[in-house]
């Protein structure tokens, strides 16, 4: 397959520039792409882009891994130079690939990662209102008219994703096994083998009709501003992220990783109470502050010296299901430091490890006992001109020839309560299983707050 290219830019004026649909435009350019994507910036979004398009499937991973990050060169002309991609690759890398690289045992039967050489993308800027149709230069003009039709086509009202048909999920772990393992984590943690630990399970269901359907429902009632839809081949990544794995622009790193949870309330004062107890609980901060200190000493690995800061501690993000303590990290890379050498000192991230990291990989692989798969890892895109952006997966949906997995879990400390940590694991697979057609199974459906 010939390497892909940098690709050009042509901006399109849309009949309502304040309105510009990314979902339609995805359902009608890219639904029947056999490698295609939609990186989308939130329902409703009014900053921050989202980038939809398709390509080929990439046999080579090691072409992405030699991408070079610290000059921040533009390697396209054109219009947008704001842009945050203009050729290069999408997809995802998962938790047991990651793992093998650090040197921690993997469990078997990971489904490994996946990357679109893409050809062809539409970017929304949702701050401007601003729509602009990339390809090769030789293609451009005739893959603007096309997505010019498609903004163009017959306004009609929104036809809502088809109802999920009911399904049961099967969880990997039942409640008592789960507060069994949190139990297991403190007295690791109480040996000094670890000082946290992520431990995850997951649920599954069986396979879905139409992937497109169970986004778009995961979309509406789950809307994050790191979400996306990767297809490749027969593998669909479906997710509603709110956390920001690794960022780079201008030769800059940073990473957002979200330690501490809470439900959001039934009604205002009840969800204020709630954010304002999660912002100040020991716990939770020692958790989060935790991670900030192990991916400071990741990013160091491939940094200039001196350069690490940490831009934000312990700020309080809200979403539709839960409140989320999110800190951000930030380094400039040393020169000539690629795409791989970057993930091989990041990857897996450690809010979804523990510290220190492999030694929490370690303890994690024998407690949990089977992969963890996508779920854990990252996805987004990786550009030509050496910009970044990957989100953690997360709150997501792994979609396999077998079947579909919800993966869901929390960070374990000495002070740690187990009930409260399973109770969190039903919390955040709610709105995924929900968007599959299952409830969550009953015994764990019975920890969650009442709404």
């Amino acid at each position: 397959m010939p390497a892909p290219r940098p690709l050009d830019a042509l901006p399109l004026e849309p009949p309502q520039p304040w309105r510009i649909d990314a979902e339609a435009l995805f359902l009608r350019l890219f639904a029947d792409a056999e490698a295609s994507f939609w990186l989308d910036g939130g329902v409703g979004a009014t900053e921050g882009w989202s980038v939809l398009g398709a390509g080929e499937r990439e046999p080579d991973p090691e072409a992405v891994r030699a991408v070079p990050l610290a000059s921040g060169n533009a390697t396209t002309s054109g219009t947008g130079p704001d842009m945050p991609f203009r050729g290069g690759w999408v997809g995802w890398l998962d938790y047991e690939q990651g793992a093998a690289a650090v040197g921690a045992p993997s469990a078997s039967g990971g489904s490994g990662a996946a990357w679109i050489a893409v050809t062809r993308a539409v970017a929304v800027d949702h701050a401007n209102g601003r729509i602009f149709a990339l390809a090769d230069a030789a293609m451009l003009p005739e893959w603007r008219s096309e997505v010019d039709e498609a903004l163009r086509a017959p306004v009609r009202p929104a036809a809502a994703a088809s109802a999920a048909e009911p399904v049961h999920a099967v969880a990997r772990h039942d409640v008592a096994e789960y507060v069994g393992l949190v139990e297991r984590c403190r007295d690791a943690i109480e040996r000094g083998d670890a000082y946290q630990l992520c431990l995850t399970t997951r649920f599954s269901v069986p396979r879905p009709a139409d992937p497109i359907a169970v986004h778009r429902r995961l979309r509406e009632s789950a809307p994050a501003h790191h979400g996306g839809c990767i297809r490749v081949g027969e593998r669909w990544l479906l997710s509603a992220s709110p956390e920001l794995f690794l960022a780079v622009a201008d030769g800059v790193a940073s990473t957002s990783p979200i330690k501490g949870t809470r439900p959001r309330g039934a009604d205002a004062a009840d969800d204020a109470r709630l954010a304002a107890e999660l912002q100040a609980d020991v716990k939770e901060r020692a958790e989060n502050v935790m991670i900030v200190d192990l991916m400071r000493n990741d990013l160091s690995h491939v940094g200039v010296p001196g350069t690490v800061r940490v831009e934000r501690l312990w700020e309080v993000e809200s979403y539709s299901a839960v409140h989320q303590l999110v800190s951000t990290v930030s380094m400039r890379l040393r020169e000539g430091v690629t795409f791989g050498e970057l993930t091989d000192a990041a990857f897996p991230a450690g809010s979804m490890t523990g510290a220190p990291k492999l030694s929490a990989m370690t303890i994690l692989h024998g407690l949990e006992g089977a992969p963890r798969g996508v779920y854990s890892g990252c996805f987004g895109h990786v550009g030509l001109d050496g910009r970044v952006d990957l989100a953690m997966v997360i709150r997501s949906i792994v979609i396999e020839p077998d079947g579909a997995h919800v993966g869901a879990g929390g960070g374990i400390t000495w002070l740690s309560r187990a009930d409260a940590e399973a109770a969190e694991v039903a919390v955040k697979a709610r709105a995924p299983l929900a968007a599959l057609g299952a409830p969550v199974p009953a015994e764990w459906a019975a920890l969650l707050p009442a709404r």
